[in-house]
């Protein structure tokens, strides 16, 4: 990780300050990538460990990483274009603005996950994980309007998903009836 964090801090960072990325922000941003390489693809030390221990496939352990690591993919690029008050994410500034934009980011990586991993309470359909998808999107971009859209959308989705089971309706669009992925069962 420390090699990894060097080469592209020597790298990149300039060219992030350059574009008026905070300094803290870019090294942050380098940093969290520094240590995503590890699970993710190409090297992907990790998971390909990971299965010669277990025994498991390990192409498909590693896209199962990927997947689940997915929204950590999302978090640098909240605290770099975060366009209000600076860098609130990294716990600079009012305490009302990191507190929202904590909240905001949560929020924002429980949708990804529930739209990406297709499951809300239940298997989520099609149409509710795309809406979890939409929300996400503006819940992950900093700005008021963009919060207020995403937490609305989220709502909607999670209501539609509560009358979808409350009515007994089945999904749509096969869902698997284990939550327990492929590369693991």
């Amino acid at each position: 990780v420390t090699a990894s964090y060097i080469i592209a801090a020597a790298i990149t960072a300039p060219a992030m300050i350059s574009l008026g990325v905070p300094e803290v922000a870019a090294h942050m941003f380098i940093f969290y990538y520094a240590v995503l390489s590890e699970v993710s693809p190409p090297p992907a030390l990790a998971p390909f460990a990971a299965s010669a221990i277990t025994g498991g496939n390990p192409f498909k352990t590693m896209m199962m990483t990927w997947k689940y690591t997915l929204p950590a993919f999302v978090v640098p690029f909240m605290f770099t274009l975060d366009t209000e008050d600076g860098i609130t994410l990294l716990a600079y500034g009012a305490t009302s603005d990191i507190v929202i934009a904590t909240v905001t980011a949560c929020l924002g990586i429980v949708a990804m996950v529930a739209g990406v991993g297709g499951w809300v309470i239940r298997p989520a359909n099609w149409l509710e994980r795309a809406v979890l998808i939409v929300a996400a999107g503006f819940l992950f971009y900093t700005g008021t309007y963009q919060d207020l859209i995403g937490a609305g959308l989220l709502v909607v989705a999670v209501s539609l998903h509560w009358v979808r089971i409350r009515s007994g309706a089945a999904g749509s669009g096969g869902e698997r009836a284990s939550p327990v992925p492929d590369a693991i069962a």
